[in-house]
This record gives structure tokens, C-alpha cells and sequence, in this order.
């Protein structure tokens, strides 16, 4: 976005969230206007003007107009100052305790809250005969709902309709497993929120609907967490406990993580089907995972073979990519590590240069040499070779030769590689570590190498070179290495060298690749035909922009090590046989260990009594599981005949909705899994959802304070209280303190209740395909008084039509034929905006676009219906109450109340995906719904969309359907409004020129020069006396004069607008209030200017010139527009 253009989204939402305060501000200039219209004394005038100042000051910047701005501005730099001024003074305030400081403070009494206690007992309806609450409540408004929707069945799918449905008459989709580390955070809440939404729009649409909820074990997440918590209340490790009370630690963990995660997934509205709740590691996932793993090995996809992973010697597993993070170095730095001496740092971002030595023929040390550089000097422990290009003639001479290792004091060869030597980088030669980077791997590997592990697995320098280095911590050992290298003459030099540490993110320690012996699958098949799938469209991703990082990873995929170093997780269903002895290892993989012996006995040709075998002690890759998640959780693998209709009925699945940067980690893998094992993919689309940042663009950090649980915005929650959640996690005391300072920033105040639909709400408005969603709690408020819309205006309908109405039931086809007698064109304009409203839903549903969704209900509920047709129609409701009404007031009447019903009664139905609790709350009351209305909601049809599956085949539905859709071709009904609207705004604004907004007594005279636009004026005088704020409209004929005493403007369409001032203002008493100011603003505008113009200008500062160059044009303007006011005020003379 360019610098200086407005994001409409944002000012949209800015509006939303400031419309009582701009209408607060808008009466309150108006009341000062006709304070000085009437001569009211000048004190009570300014002290006005002090109440207006005040409210202008609570808008966002976004929100002010120039001139506020400015001030705005000017204001913040003097608080600044004021700020930097206290904050030196407060160095030498009385400090707290002392006798100083002990004066009393006067305490002001805190404001008692009526908590909302619900009383409605576990899954049965709420009492809608209960009178409306005056103003919207969420606690009220949400409570019972939840449970009364799942007790009647809403959540769930019948299996056999399911399994006769064809595809595009059910929707299946899993919920991307929460890991059980702790509770969900608003990227969470988004993710619900998408998916909600989907699910219950395609409920309405007829469909039958799968939505399956669960959580991951998360391994090593879970781990870490139990871990950290041990050791902070009891100082243990998890090897003081030993792993089996260590894991009944982790299950009493996760019970109480899992429980918190299905509340808060309850709170936020979820319809996940809860009756089918899994978990990644509960006796059928451990079944499916033994079966995918068995399968895979059979079918060599799976191996066990040494090869390089990402160690944490802090964790003492390896870990995957997705669990590193990079540090990137730009030179010589300090840092602690992790295991460590925790008084000491160690340097990176260093390129240490060293010399071997030419080995003669006796493998002695010669004079001659060849320098090699590292970052990691403490690997040429564990060096194989050195490498130079074959085509480098400065080493020609050395080919086939060797070099003398100086601490293992034997020799290494050199050898040639063109691929891994660049020979324009250093000195052209390269040492081979095999056993601790993956290119020496490589290497080692095509020159046959020996890998050679110069760690233990917690960090220490093994006995590969012996004493002193034996025992060191690797770090401690790389500064000994350099000082034993300069003591031996081979140490050349060390400068600083741009680098990229890799760090492990659950422990914060830095990763080493490792050689070990691991379980790893072959991608290379699975990813080449996952590659193909989305190329043929077969697999859709949306945004289609994510392909590209599809193709990025899968084109060139690795081999996945899929064993892990834990205790926590799914054991690898591998027995290693220990008797009888073997000269190399021998495994045998099966489903249980009785299977396993009697395999193991076969393939050594022995009796089964005489084998003895160990299970392997390490676990599954949690993406392992998680990767079968599309099918585990439906019935595979478990040989029953109910097991395989829920595979036929819900497998493969409609969609996968996700964040984007999980992509490869589990997305990819589900895919890969599900092609290999179903040869199937496991769902058509892939819908990955922005990354939720906070409203300074930061991703969401517990250091940085900004992660913030859904439930803190749907209760509310005190800053206080907000600081007592950092304790709930395993932050360090510095850690909590710094998150604190930045929760002190974002939420001085706390965090006010909002409600889950005003924060679904929020969470939605925000999400545009392709950007990160940088999110202002806060601002999530705004939605909650967009709720208090929708409930006085339903309020103002429950009033004027009585519980007693009963509307027609074929009112809309009606319309669409002209048959509803007394049917106004304001009623039909917003009956085709409550068409395109649908049509734009609709729209953005099927496309995943949630923001046009709300925004198109934003602006039918403010803008259509709460602003324009509530307020023309009230005079028709009126009217048409009275005893006195006449047979066409009456009929104007019914026709507005149905107008009104369906008006309402459909949006609710189109709001309810985005907002379900009070779309429920509200429909629910709605009076007069015939019987046979769905008994929620939840379940009633969608409106606008084509009824499937359920509602396929009801005439009724087909019939609204049709009807809504012929509703949006009312051309003439769609640009009444248009018309009438620009014509009344045009008389607000004559009016507001002349400082007469507030008068109620005003009369406008209309001349318009094309007859059709003259016809539909003429059928609009209560439309524009309504919306224009007039007494009296007149139309006159293009021949016809105005009264004497008018002034006249143009609106659009050359439309002539006349306003009645005589006797409205006394234009004399005006010239002479308009002069005065105007001689004031201009002997300003002189100042302001002789000082622009002076030769002194340029002695200013920069921003000082800005701002006098800026009021120069402000007052020139002013001039202008004071010299208008003046000339209007003449011509009435």
C-alpha cells in the first residue's frame, strides 16, 4: 500500500468501532452551531466546545480530520516531553515506604458488576419468553446454546446418509489437532473461526456435515513443557523419575491441557461433532500408527540406516526442521549456550583458518602444508579428509596424497570433488567432516570416507582424540583447540563471517548434526506424485500462490527421519533380536512383540523360544501421526465392518483449512501418507488461512506479552489477571517481567469483554488471502457493539410489529410479482440489498473471501438497514398504528413489517456462520415463524444459496431461493436509493453550510431538470424529509421560483436544492459573526506568511518550516471558506 492511501478495510472497521462516538460528535456540533445561532452566552458556548474537543479526542488518528490531526500531533509531542520531564524527576521522588510517600490516597469506590448466572439447565433450550435484556449481553447471549445445540444432534453426521451422500452433498473436515502443551491462543481462534463458519454455512446449504475435533500429543513439545515444569517445582529430571512415572506425569498433563483446549473450543462455538473427539496417541491412533508403520516397512518405504539429523544435546533427541529456528550471525558475537556455563559466553560468527601438515610416505608430518577455514573449529576433531578441486593447479601435486591429523595423530586423505570445492573461496581447500555436516556427508559418502562422531550425545567431546579433550563441553573445547593450534605453530587467523546458527525452539540450545542410526522414510515417490497431484489440479490449494512453496519443498524432498529420542510419544514398533547373538544388528518390525519374535524365529531359521528380542526405546515423529490424521480417525485399520463404512462415508475428505507455514510439515505429509497407504488423497482443497500477528505486525511471542488466550477477549480480563497468565507457562522470571512491560503497552486497561461472535467477528473482518492478519484486540470491541446493533434494531421490530405478527408466507415471490399491495420503494430498495447481500455471502464463502462476508453484512445491517431504511420507515410504522390510519397507511404498514421480518430473518440466517450465538438468540425470538421453520438457525437453509443434499427437493426453500435471486434485478428499486440518498445528503450539507442542522423546522424547495429523476423525487417527499432532516420538501417546476429568502445549492444530477432561511437565521447578525472571524483568521494568515516569506524561514528546523508552511495553507483555506459563508449570508440580504 502506497504511503499516505487509506486501507478502506481498516477505516471500515474504524467507522464500525466509532459510530456512537462520531454521532455523539456530529449532535454535539450541531448543538454548539445552533447555541450560537440563538445567541446563547459565550461561556456556556466554549464550555460546549470543551465537551467537543473532548469527544474529537477519543477518535484514532485515522478518524480526525486535518486539522485535528495536527493538534493531535503537537499534543503528543508535548505529552513527550512532559513524559521525559516526569521520568527524570521521578529519579529523585520519595521512594515507596518511605515516610515521604506514606500520605494517604484517596481511593475512588470500584463499580460493582452484576454477573450473568445462567440458569437454563444442560442441553435444554433457553426461555425465549424471557423479555430482551435492554442492551446486548454476550455471557446471556451465549450461555445454553452450545449444550442445547449438541443435545439435539446438530453436531453430528449420520454415518449411512453420509456414506450414500456423492461428494458434493457432504462437507469433511478435521480439525488440525491443538497440541496438548498448553491452551489455544488467537491463531487458534482464527482457525476455529474459519472452519466454523464453513461448517455451518454448509449445514444451512443442506449438507451433510463432518466436523471432527482432536489433539496431538505434540511429543516433544509436551515433553519440554512436563519437563521444565518438574524441574521447576521439584528440581528432578525426567531420569530421576525414570519413564514410566515420567509419562503418568505427562498423561496427568495432558488431561488437564486437553480438557482447557475442548472448553475453549465449546466458548468460541465450535460445532465439532464432540461425541468423536480424539487424541494422537489413544489406543486406535497407536493401532493406526503400528499398521502405517508395519505397511511402510513392508512395502520399503521405511528404513533404518546412520545418516545426519538435527541433534539438541538439551533435549538429547534428534528434532525436526520444523523445530529449528535460525539465528543469523553478521559477524564476531557473544552468546550463552544452552548446557553450558551459564557465567560464560562463546563466540560465533567466526571463520578460523588452521594449517595440516603434508604427511610423507611413513605418514610423518612434513614442513609443507594446506590451510583450511571452519566456524566450527571444534569439528576437526572428527575430520576425515581435506578436499580441493581436481581442477586447482595449486594442488594438483597433492592428489592422492595425505595430511597428518595433529591430536589423533595418524593420517587423513586428501581428495577431489569438484562439486563441494570452490576454488575461489578461501584457500580452495576444504576440510571433510562426514559425521557432523551434511555436504562432508555427502562427500564422505561418495569417496568412502570413515564418519567419524567427535560428541556425545549431551554435548561433551567424546574419546576420539583422548585426553585433555575428553569430557569437554564442545564449546569450552573449540577455545582449547585454537590455543593447542597456535602452540603448535598451525593456527593462521580468525576474523568475523556472516553465519546462520541453528537454534532448537524448544530448548533454546544450539542444534548439532549428528550421525546416528535412525528410521527414515523414502519421500522421493510420494513427493514426486504429490507434486503431480496439485500440478493436475486434482489437489487444489487456495491461495494458489502457496503452490509455488508446494513444488519448493516436494520437488526436492529429503528422506524423513522419523525416530525420536523421547519418552513421550508412539514407540516405534521395532524389536531389535539380542539373542541369538548377531554379528550386525538385526530388526524385525511388527505389530506386537509376540509377532515379532515369531518373524524374527523365521528369518533366522530358529525356534521361537530360544529368541529374545528388545522393542526400540525411541518414539515416532509426532507429524508421523499426524499424518495419518485424515483416516486414522474414521475407522482405518481397525477390521470392522463399522469401521469401514465410516472410512467409505467420511474418507477422503472435502477440505484441509490451515495456517500456511505448515504447509510441508504436516499438510504434505498427510498427503504423502494418505497416497501411500489409501491411494488416495486425503481431501480435494487446501485452504491455508494468514498467520494472526499482533497490531504491530510481530509474530505472537509469551516474551513479548502478546499472546493472548481467546477466552481473556470473550470475558474480559483485568491487567492484573493478565499478568498472572505468564505464570501459568514456563517463561523465566527476565522473560515474564519483559512481557509484562509489553502487555502494560497493549493493554493498560486489560482487555474489556467483547463475546465470541464479536471476536469471530473481528477475527474474519481481518483475514485477507495473502496477508498476515496484524490484530488489534482491542479493536475486537468494535464488533461487540456491531452485535448491540443487530439487538436494539431487532428490538425496534419486536416493537412495531407485536408477537402476535404472523408474516405472509409467499410476501417475497409477492414482490417479485407485484402483487403486495402498499409496498413501498424504500421497502423494495432494501429488499435488494438483502439480495446482493446474500449473493456477495454467498460469494465469499465459496471462494474463502471471509472479509468481503463481513463487510457485506456490515454494510447492509449500518449502512441499509440501521441507518437508511429503519429510520425512513419509522414515520410508515407510525402512521399505520394509529386508530386513525387509513386502508393505505394500513397496507404501507404490513407491507414495512413483513418488509422488516424478512429483512431481519434473513440476515440473521446469513450472519449466523460468523456470529452463532446471537444469531440464534435473536432468530429465536423472532415472532411468527410458521411451523415448519427448522428449529434452530443452525439448521435452517441458508439463504441465497442452492438447496443441497437435506434441503434439495423442499419447495418452500426453492421457492425463497428463486425469489431472493429475482429480488436483486429490481433495477428500479436499487437506484432509488441512490438517488433519494445524494439528494438528502446534498440537504444536509446546504444545511450545515448555513449552521442549521439542528433546526427541525427547515424547508427545502427541489427543482430537477429530467423528467424520470423529477417522477422519482416526487414519490420520495417522506423518504427525503426522513433521511434530508426537513420539516418540508416541495418539488417545483424548472419554471417555478423558490420563495423569497432562500439560498441555493447544487446537488448531483444538476439537481438546484433551495433552503428556506428567512426567518430560519438572521443574515445580518451572521455577516457581522462571519466578518469577525474572518478579520481575525486573516491577520493570522499575515503572520503566518511574513514569517514563510521571511528571510529567517530558513533558520528554522526542518520540522518547524513543515509545520508554518503547513498553517499557512490551512488558514488560506479557511479564508476561503469564510469569504463562501460570507457571500451566502449576502445573497439573502
Amino acid at each position: 500500500m502506497a504511503e499516505g492511501q487509506v486501507d478502506e478495510a481498516k477505516l471500515a472497521a474504524l467507522k464500525v468501532e466509532f459510530a456512537d462516538l462520531l454521532s455523539s460528535i456530529a449532535a454535539q456540533g450541531d448543538k454548539i452551531m445552533a447555541m450560537k445561532e440563538n445567541g446563547e452566552p459565550g461561556a456556556k458556548v466554549e464550555e460546549e466546545a470543551k465537551v467537543l474537543v473532548g469527544l474529537k479526542e477519543k477518535l484514532p488518528f485515522e478518524l480526525m480530520g486535518k486539522k485535528d490531526q495536527k493538534k493531535y500531533l503537537k499534543k503528543q509531542a508535548a505529552e513527550a516531553k512532559a513524559k521525559e520531564k516526569a521520568a527524570r524527576a521521578a529519579k529523585w521522588a520519595p521512594k515507596e515506604g518511605s515516610k515521604a510517600s506514606k500520605k494517604k490516597k484517596s481511593k475512588a469506590p470500584e463499580a460493582v458488576k452484576v454477573e450473568f448466572v445462567n440458569t437454563t439447565p444442560v442441553g435444554e433450550k433457553k426461555d425465549m419468553t424471557v423479555a430482551m435484556e435492554g442492551a446486548y449481553n454476550p455471557p446471556q447471549v451465549e450461555s445454553a446454546w452450545d449444550a442445547w445445540w449438541e443435545a439435539q444432534g446438530f453436531y453430528s453426521c449420520d454415518v449411512d446418509e453420509a456414506k450414500n451422500a456423492t461428494n458434493d452433498e457432504k462437507f469433511v473436515i478435521v480439525i488440525p489437532p491443538p497440541n496438548v502443551t498448553g491452551s489455544l491462543h488467537i491463531g487458534h481462534a482464527l482457525t476455529c473461526s474459519i472452519e466454523d463458519t464453513l461448517c455451518r454455512w454448509n449445514r444451512m446449504c443442506g449438507k451433510h456435515v463432518m466436523w471432527l475435533p482432536g489433539t496431538d500429543h505434540a511429543g516433544i513439545a509436551t515433553q519440554a513443557v512436563v519437563e521444565k515444569k518438574i524441574w521447576r517445582e521439584d528440581k528432578k529430571t525426567r531420569y530421576d523419575l525414570g519413564r514410566e512415572k515420567f509419562l503418568e506425569k505427562v498423561w496427568e498433563w495432558k488431561e488437564k491441557s486437553g480438557s482447557r483446549i475442548l472448553t475453549q473450543l465449546r466458548r468460541l462455538g465450535a460445532s465439532v461433532d464432540h461425541s468423536r473427539t480424539v487424541f494422537t496417541m489413544d489406543e486406535q491412533r497407536g493401532a493406526c500408527v503400528k499398521e502405517a508403520f508395519v505397511q511402510m516397512y513392508e512395502q520399503g518405504i521405511i528404513y533404518r540406516d546412520t545418516r545426519l539429523v538435527n541433534w539438541s544435546h538439551a533435549l538429547n533427541t534428534a528434532i525436526s526442521d520444523i523445530e529449528v529456528d535460525h539465528a543469523d550471525i553478521d559477524g564476531i558475537t557473544l552468546r550463552s549456550v544452552k548446557g553450558h556455563d551459564p557465567e560464560k559466553k562463546y563466540e560465533f560468527g567466526t571463520l578460523t583458518s588452521f594449517a595440516y601438515k603434508i604427511a610423507d610416505a611413513n605418514g610423518n608430518p612434513t614442513d609443507e602444508e594446506i590451510v583450511v577455514a571452519t566456524t566450527r573449529l571444534e569439528t576437526m576433531l572428527g575430520d576425515s579428509a581435506v578436499a580441493v578441486n581436481p581442477n586447482d593447479d595449486r594442488y594438483k601435486h597433492l592428489h592422492g596424497k595425505s595430511i597428518y591429523h595433529p591430536f589423533r595423530k595418524c593420517t587423513i586423505p586428501i581428495v577431489c570433488d569438484e562439486e563441494l570445492v570452490d576454488m575461489s573461496f578461501g584457500s580452495g581447500a576444504v576440510k571433510i567432516t562426514p559425521a557432523h555436516d551434511p555436504n562432508d556427508f555427502k562427500c564422505g559418502r561418495k569417496h568412502n570416507l570413515p564418519e567419524l562422531s567427535m560428541l556425545n550425545d549431551d554435548g561433551t567431546i567424546n574419546g576420539i582424540c583422548g585426553a585433555p579433550f575428553e569430557g569437554m563441553m564442545r564449546f569450552d573445547g573449540r577455545y582449547f583447540i585454537e590455543e593447542e593450534l597456535k602452540k603448535l605453530g598451525l593456527f593462521r587467523e580468525k576474523k568475523g563471517h556472516k553465519m546462520v546458527i541453528p537454534i532448537c525452539s524448544r530448548s533454546g540450545d544450539i542444534i548439532e548434526p549428528r550421525l546416528k542410526p535412525q528410521w527414515w522414510v523414502n519421500c522421493q515417490g510420494m513427493a514426486a506424485e504429490a507434486v503431480e497431484k496439485v500440478k493436475s489440479k486434482e489437489l487444489k490449494i487456495v491461495p494458489e500462490f502457496h503452490e509455488g512453496t508446494w513444488y519448493h519443498w516436494l520437488e526436492d524432498a529429503h528422506d524423513w527421519c522419523i525416530s525420536r529420542q523421547l519418552w513421550w510419544g508412539h514407540r516405534i514398533p521395532a524389536y531389535k533380536v539380542v539373542e541369538p547373538a548377531q554379528s550386525t544388528e538385526k530388526w524385525v518390525v511388527a505389530r506386537t512383540e509376540e509377532e515379532a519374535a515369531a518373524k524374527a524365529a523365521k528369518d533366522l531359521g530358529c525356534d521361537v523360544s530360544t529368541v529374545k528380542i528388545e522393542q526400540d526405546p525411541d518414539v515416532l515423529d509426532t507429524w508421523f501421526s499426524s499424518g495419518l490424521f485424515p483416516f486414522s480417525t474414521f475407522g482405518w485399520a481397525t477390521g470392522t465392518e463399522q469401521g469401514a463404512k465410516e472410512l467409505e462415508a467420511f474418507f477422503p475428505g472435502t477440505l484441509l483449512e490451515t495456517g500456511h507455514d505448515i504447509l510441508f510439515f504436516w499438510v504434505a505429509r498427510m498427503v504423502m501418507m494418505s497416497l501411500q497407504l489409501m491411494k488416495k488423497l486425503p481431501f480435494e482443497t487446501v485452504y491455508l488461512h494468514a498467520m494472526v500477528r499482533d497490531k504491530y505486525g510481530r509474530k505472537m511471542s509469551k516474551s513479548l506479552g502478546n499472546v493472548i488466550d481467546p477466552i481473556s477477549v470473550i470475558e474480559g480480563i483485568t491487567l492484573e489477571d493478565l499478568h498472572k497468565t505468564l505464570y501459568n507457562g514456563n517463561l523465566p522470571e527476565k522473560e515474564i517481567e519483559k512481557a509484562k512491560e509489553g502487555q502494560k503497552l497493549d493493554y493498560p486497561d486489560g482487555i474489556p469483554e467483547c463475546g465470541a461472535d464479536a471476536l469471530r467477528f473481528g477475527l474474519l473482518a481481518y483475514t485477507v488471502q495473502g496477508r498476515d492478519v496484524n490484530l488489534d484486540i482491542n479493536r475486537v470491541g468494535a464488533y461487540r457493539r456491531f452485535c448491540n446493533k443487530l439487538w436494539q434494531v431487532t428490538k425496534f421490530m419486536m416493537m412495531n410489529i407485536g408477537e402476535s405478527f404472523a408474516p405472509s408466507p409467499t410476501f417475497l415471490q409477492d414482490v417479485v410479482s407485484g402483487q403486495v399491495q402498499g409496498i413501498s420503494m424504500r421497502d423494495r430498495w432494501i429488499l435488494n440489498r438483502l439480495s446482493h447481500t446474500a449473493a456477495a455471502c454467498n460469494k465469499g464463502m465459496e471462494n474463502y473471501e471471509f472479509a468481503s462476508c463481513t463487510t457485506a453484512l456490515n454494510n447492509f445491517y449500518l449502512d441499509n438497514l440501521c441507518d437508511v431504511y429503519v429510520e425512513a420507515v419509522k414515520p410508515t410504522m407510525y402512521a399505520g398504528a394509529k386508530d386513525t390510519a387509513t386502508e393505505e397507511q394500513k397496507l404501507a404498514l404490513a407491507a414495512a413489517q413483513n418488509t422488516l421480518w424478512y429483512c431481519l430473518d434473513i440476515a440473521l440466517r446469513l450472519m449466523h456462520p460468523i456470529m452463532p450465538f446471537v444469531t440464534e438468540e435473536l432468530w429465536q425470538r423472532l415472532p411468527g415463524k410458521p411451523a415448519t421453520a427448522a428449529a434452530s438457525v443452525m439448521i435452517s437453509h441458508y439463504p441465497g444459496a442452492e438447496p443441497i443434499a437435506r434441503h434439495k427437493g423442499n419447495e418452500q426453500i426453492r421457492a425463497e431461493t428463486d425469489a431472493i435471486a429475482a429480488l436483486a434485478k429490481d433495477i428500479e428499486a436499487a437506484t432509488y436509493l441512490e438517488l433519494v440518498g445524494c439528494v438528502a445528503k446534498g440537504m444536509r450539507s446546504v444545511a450545515a453550510d448555513f449552521k442549521v442542522s439542528n433546526n427541525k423546522n427547515l424547508c427545502f424547495y427541489i427543482k430537477v431538470p429530467d423528467a424520470p429523476n423529477e417522477q422519482v423525487l416526487a414519490t420520495a417527499i417522506a423518504d427525503l424529509q426522513v433521511l434530508g432532516k426537513a420539516k418540508q420538501v416541495t418539488i417545483l417546476d424548472m419554471n417555478e421560483e423558490p420563495p423569497r429568502g432562500c439560498a441555493a445549492s447544487l446537488a448531483e444530477h444538476s439537481i438546484q436544492l433551495f433552503i428556506l432561511l428567512e426567518g430560519v437565521i438572521d443574515p445580518a447578525k451572521e455577516i457581522q459573526k462571519v466578518e469577525k472571524e474572518l478579520a481575525k483568521t486573516e491577520k493570522e494568515l499575515k503572520t503566518f506568511s511574513d514569517r514563510v516569506n521571511s528571510a529567517a524561514f530558513c533558520k528554522f528546523k526542518e520540522h518547524a518550516q513543515k509545520k508554518m508552511v503547513e498553517d499557512v495553507e490551512t488558514l488560506t483555506i479557511k479564508v476561503q471558506t469564510l469569504n463562501e459563508q460570507a457571500a451566502m449570508f449576502k445573497a439573502l440580504l
